[in-house]
């Protein structure tokens, strides 16, 4: 019987020496103190041990065989040597081998049982971090809660941490050990130290006390002791078993021979064994069940997410190990019901404990029930919030796919499917893999090896890769191909590197009976195989998956180096046919024209594959007179700016053709603009289209290409005088000169800064730059949209070329070339941005000053580094910002000034509700999204911006007496909409800052008109703590109840939030608005004085934390690091009052420590009522037994529990409790 206290050491009459009750009947008492004890099971063949030795003076003995004193009290003491004494330290060092560890301390339990337990309740005390020892007058006199209560008010003061949660690879191998430790000491005591009810009984007693006290470090560790605990008896268990089995087969060989050879001792010694191993089973199954029900039941849904993943852990490993026993519906529940868990932590141990289980094929008829009930929210799960649980869910979704086709349906399928466009790539490839086995994995062995000799498009992978683009196709993503590539790329790699089928497919025409392929599903190939290509010449994702180009393996460059020369050597021959066959699609040819850069350009040298290098720059010189298209001569450009890398021997015969390509479009532009020109208000359209055709292939040359030598700029600015003076230029050949003429400056600006140029050349550069910036500004003033536009674009990259930062670098030679715009071109830029990117909003539904929907506009128009924000209001501002924390101050003073100018013109008493306030609050909503997702980068500047908006609101006080809001109150409103942009530990910074500025009887006021002061302050009081990290919380379950009731009330803070997204906005809550008071001073918790939990955890792993501002001497003088710095001094001084008021009285104090625990575990338990699973929990510990199963060759296992999955199921425990699951 395993009590839930320590054992009480009694005095033996008759025998003289101690003896331990673990009984709480008189009975046994009365035996124990008759020097009566129960007979130890000890390994079967074996003797039983004695129960007790004679007691060796305590400098003989110690639990690790080492020669050692002892104190009178029990406390270890070190030798003279230094050498660890205590089973803490030997296992914190890790020098000693852990079986040696546990033989000396088995030694030592055989010797003086009494003192052995106590290093061991000692050994898990201490790996708490507690400081205090339990000695041997506490272990003889005191219970379980009083030893208990004794070690937890001698906590460590200094520190918060304890073993299980100190950083460091020392703490984490730590861990290791103490899990071995514990996992040795089962192992090496399982043939006769475990059944003298002695050990175990007073292991489990304590384990079960620790794991329900409110102290975190006692319930975190001795929770992963007891769930570690359990798994080695399970594995005790599991061996019990296959020993009845072998044993049982024994015995039946051997009573099935005849009487004359049949051993009639051998049957009894048979028989004797069987029931001895029995009997060693059912003391098993008692310790089972009384770790289950005592700790596993009440911890698996603790309020701290790291003991809630413990035993998700475990009972995974109990299912995996003894699938017999465990993998029911009885404990599978349990796993079910924490795939609900609000911590990702938690449910990324639910899906791999059922990876584990899914694997084997053979526990599939077990897990079918499971799957059916769960199934649903395991598929919805691979769209979790967190990426980790995201890549679990769909691995643990494959191996469902793989054990049973039938498990899925196609909206399961397609609700993983999608996720190959997944921009983070662990989702993307988990979600590939779930892609290939649906799709692309051949499961007919005989079908597979007779196409296993056809080649191309009649191999396996022809139909294969045609699934993959009307998959592809049919997504409707089309501008994502590299991601679907990628995602597919590690499980799909033979299919995506079949170059050879993939180009027969669109080469070749289809044999009688196939398909033929339609013209979108060629150009779906044709982008597919690009970027098939791609992957494999550059093996690093593509952009926007990871965060960089990572380092490759000795094995991953090789293959890289393999595929780009089998992608070469192929497409070397099958690109001109390609373009041959394509030619006139200027979509097709733009994407295949890609595929030369990824080639390994010598082999066309070292394969003398000359002639197919003339065959790919006359089919390039095809496209180039055929196509007008931007995106096809540009690729054509690049085709020729990569074949002609001097590097390559082939570089002179491309350079050649280049030259004659060059030289033919230049004759031709030259002479039609001739003709143009002549012809002035006359020209025809061909005229028109001759002198467009051939500029945008020059234009598009021009950009990769140095094409000075055919001075270009010329008859570009020729065209460009003669449309402002005549006004009659077309549009397209205006924008397509001012492109031209704008690339033909930028190489000339080359030219000069790579050589030595002369003044002259200088002067020259310099002409024709502030001739090129005249026209362009007069083509601002252009009636074609396009045209200034162009203009604009232009006018600002040359500027910035050409401003002072041209002679940095030693290039004070340059100082000719700087340019700087006088006040006439800055009004027309100014008046540009005024009437282009934000206009007047004539819409009655629309805010005033709201920018128009194309307000994509700014980032057309706005030049890198060059941030333009406008508001047309009450007049028009702009400001141009070359600097992003610059610009959060701007935005600052922006807003405040148009909210100024509203004060001005409405009075103090805004309406919140007109349209110019609902304005004013949508600018600062836009301005907070544009300060980007990096919160540290901008967090001193937003810091700031919260301080000053602070203080204008408190600035002037209400003339009509401080009873009413000062004047600038309102403005707290608009403030709002960037708290959102602050952290969750600046928030209290602010919040502190604000309250300073408050009285008592702001903080009390309710009316609508202190909403603005209410609405802010709720702002940032959001985000507090979800999972607290201190080292106590409330989580105490016992069988008489728990905290966590659903009668209990929940935290204020916690209660206000709930209410808020429940209720609404302020505006709808009116008088029943509920206004925290001023901050309480911060609770207490366990034995240490501590700042909020979650803000030290996040200090310790946030980057640009408080102790970067703190201790950083260029930031120390930051307004918020000097809020920081007080806060800092005000909890110190705190502390030491506390200090001082904590001597008097320590037990009072105790009450008070432990956190209260209201926070609920599961985001969406699938039961009728969350309260339902808070009764179970809290009853459950009666309703169920651990039964392990019978031998299978004794009798046939029983039929299947009760499904407790089953809507029309009902739990019912020995109280008669009821309760429906679903």
């Amino acid at each position: 019987m395993i009590t839930s206290e320590l054992p009480v050491l009694q005095d033996s009459v008759e025998s003289g020496q101690d003896t331990v009750s673990l009984s709480m009947s008189m009975s046994e008492l009365d035996d124990i103190g008759d020097g009566k004890t129960k007979k130890k099971r000890g390994r079967p063949g074996r003797p039983p041990a004695p129960n007790k030795k004679p007691r060796k003076s305590p400098s003989e003995k110690g639990p690790m065989g080492v020669q050692r004193g002892r104190k009178a009290n029990g406390m270890a003491q070190q030798n003279g040597e230094g050498d660890p004494v205590t089973l803490f330290e030997v296992v914190k060092q890790g020098k000693s081998a852990m079986q040696s560890v546990i033989d000396d301390w088995i030694e030592s339990y055989k010797q003086d049982r009494d003192l052995a337990l106590l290093d061991l309740i000692n050994f898990f005390i201490q790996c708490s971090g507690c400081k205090g020892t339990v000695r041997i007058e506490m272990f003889r006199n005191m219970q379980n809660a009083e030893i208990i209560r004794k070690m937890t008010e001698e906590f460590d003061e200094d520190s918060g941490d304890y073993p299980l949660t100190i950083s460091g690879p020392l703490w984490k191998k730590f861990r290791y050990n103490f899990c071995e430790f514990i996992c040795v000491l089962i192992r090496q005591c399982q043939y006769s130290i475990i059944y003298d009810e002695y050990m175990m009984d007073t292991v489990i007693s304590l384990l079960t006390g620790l794991s329900d006290s409110q102290v975190r470090a006692f319930r975190h560790t001795s929770t992963l002791a007891a769930m570690k605990l359990m798994t080695a008896l399970v594995n005790v268990a599991l061996n019990l078993s296959i020993n009845q089995d072998n044993t049982q087969r024994q015995y039946e060989a051997e009573r099935n021979k005849m009487t004359g050879k049949r051993a009639n001792e051998k049957l009894e010694l048979l028989l004797q064994r069987r029931k001895e191993l029995q009997e060693n089973q059912d003391e098993i199954e008692n310790m089972m069940n009384s770790v289950f029900k005592g700790i596993f039941v009440h911890r698996y849904r603790d309020a701290i997410a790291e003991i809630r993943a413990i035993c998700i852990e475990e009972i995974g490993v109990w299912m995996k190990m003894y699938s017999d026993a465990f993998l029911n519906d009885s404990y599978l529940k349990y796993v079910g019901w924490t795939l609900h868990d609000r911590q990702g932590e938690v449910r990324l141990k639910c899906l791999k404990a059922l990876q584990n289980l899914y694997t084997n094929r053979e526990l599939f008829p077990k897990l079918e029930l499971f799957t059916n009930r769960f199934k649903d929210r395991i598929v919805s799960m691979t769209l979790d919030k967190e990426y980790d649980v995201a890549v679990e869910a769909i691995r643990l979704v494959t191996l469902i796919l793989q054990g049973s086709e039938d498990a899925l349906s196609n909206e399961d399928c397609e609700n993983v499917y999608h996720l190959v466009y997944s921009a983070h790539r662990p989702v993307a490839v988990a979600a590939g893999e779930f892609l290939h086995r649906k799709l692309f994995s051949r499961h007919d062995p005989q079908a597979e090896e007779a196409l296993a000799k056809r080649r191309g498009r009649s191999s396996p992978n022809g139909n294969l890769i045609r699934m993959l683009v009307l998959f592809f196709l049919e997504s409707e993503l089309h501008e994502h191909a590299a991601y679907l590539v990628d995602s597919l790329w590690e499980s799909s790699q033979e299919l995506l590197k079949d170059w050879e089928c993939m180009t027969e497919l669109l080469l070749e025409e289809p044999v009688q009976g196939e398909e033929v392929l339609l013209d979108r599903q060629e150009s779906a190939l044709i982008e597919l195989t690009v970027c098939t290509i791609r992957q494999a010449a550059e093996a690093h994702p593509p952009v926007g998956r990871g965060t960089g180009k990572r380092v490759l393996t000795a094995k991953e460059r090789k293959m890289q180096i393999d595929d780009k020369n089998k992608l070469t050597e192929h497409f070397i021959m099958a690109l001109p046919m390609l373009l041959s066959k394509y030619q006139t699609d200027a979509e097709k040819v733009a994407n295949l024209l890609q595929i030369p850069q990824y080639f390994d350009l010598d082999v066309y040298s070292a394969g003398r594959m000359e002639k197919h290098l003339e065959a790919l720059l006359k089919q390039i010189k095809f496209v180039v007179e055929k196509h007008t298209d931007t995106e096809v001569l540009e690729a054509c450009s690049k085709t020729y700016s990569i074949l002609c890398s001097e590097e390559y021997t082939i570089m002179n015969r491309v350079d050649i053709a280049h030259s004659q390509l060059i030289d033919e479009l230049a004759d031709r532009f030259n002479h039609s603009v001739e003709e143009l020109l002549q012809a002035g208000e006359e020209a025809d359209d061909d005229d028109i289209y001759n002198v467009l055709s051939t500029l945008r292939r020059l234009t598009a040359f021009h950009n990769a290409h140095d094409l000075t030598r055919w001075d270009l700029f010329g008859n570009c600015y020729r065209l460009l005088r003669t449309g402002i003076e005549q006004g009659s230029m077309p549009e397209q050949i205006a924008v397509q000169a001012l492109q031209c003429s704008h690339y033909s400056i930028l190489w000339q600006l080359v030219k000069i800064t790579e050589g030595a140029p002369s003044k002259d050349d200088l002067l020259a550069l310099r002409r024709v730059v502030k001739s090129f910036l005249a026209v362009c500004q007069q083509c601002l003033s252009n009636v074609n949209t396009p045209v200034k536009e162009q203009a604009f674009m232009l006018l600002c990259d040359l500027l910035m070329i050409f401003s002072h930062q041209l002679t940095t670098g030693s290039r004070e030679g340059l100082q000719p070339l700087v340019f700087n715009p006088d006040s006439t071109l800055q009004n027309e830029l100014l008046n540009f941005i005024l009437d282009h990117v934000f206009i007047n909003q004539d819409d009655e539904n629309q805010s005033m000053g709201e920018p128009r929907d194309n307000i994509n506009d700014i980032d057309h128009f706005g030049k890198p580094p060059t941030l333009i924000l406008s508001l047309q209001q009450s007049h028009d501002i702009c400001i141009i910002i070359s600097d992003l924390d610059h610009s959060i101050n701007t935005v600052f003073f922006s807003v405040l000034q148009l909210f100024n100018e509203l004060i001005q013109d409405q009075g103090p008493n805004l309406d919140r509700t007109s349209s110019h306030v609902s304005g004013i609050k949508e600018l600062a909503r836009r301005f907070a999204l544009t300060f980007g997702l990096d919160q540290i980068k901008t967090r001193e500047a937003v810091a700031t911006l919260h301080k000053d908006g602070i203080e204008f609101a408190f600035k002037y006080q209400n003339p009509k007496g401080p009873e009413y809001p000062p004047a600038n109150l309102a403005f707290l409103e608009v403030l709002c909409e960037f708290s959102s942009k602050l952290l969750r530990q600046d928030k209290k910074t602010v919040h502190s800052y604000l309250e300073k500025f408050m009285t008592e009887q702001m903080m009390e006021r309710r009316e609508d008109i202190w909403l603005p002061l209410i609405s802010y302050r709720n702002s940032l009081l959001t985000g507090g703590d979800e999972d607290r990290m201190s080292i106590t919380s409330g989580s105490s379950s016992s069988k008489a109840g728990s905290i966590r009731s659903k009668k209990g009330r929940p935290p204020l803070h916690k209660k206000r939030i709930e209410e808020e997204s429940v209720e609404g906005s302020w505006m709808m809550r009116n008088d029943t608005l509920q206004t925290p008071g001023a901050l309480q001073t911060p609770q207490l918790t366990s034995t240490v004085l501590r700042e909020n939990p979650r803000q030290a955890a996040e200090h310790l792993s946030e980057p640009g934390s408080e102790s970067d501002y703190v201790h950083n001497p260029q930031l120390q003088m930051s307004w918020l690091g000097q809020q920081k710095m007080e806060e800092v001094n005000r909890k110190e001084r705190t502390a030491m009052n506390y200090m001082k008021a904590r001597s008097g009285g320590v037990r009072q104090t105790v009450r008070g420590l432990m956190e209260d625990d209201a926070e609920p575990i599961f985001e969406d338990v699938m039961m009728s009522s969350r309260g339902q699973l808070e009764d179970m929990s809290e009853e459950f510990e009666d309703t169920m037994v651990i039964d392990l199963p019978p031998s299978r060759n004794r009798r046939e296992r029983a039929e299947l529990r009760t499904d407790f999955f089953d809507s029309a199921a009902m739990i019912e425990d020995e109280s008669g409790f009821t309760m429906p699951m679903f």
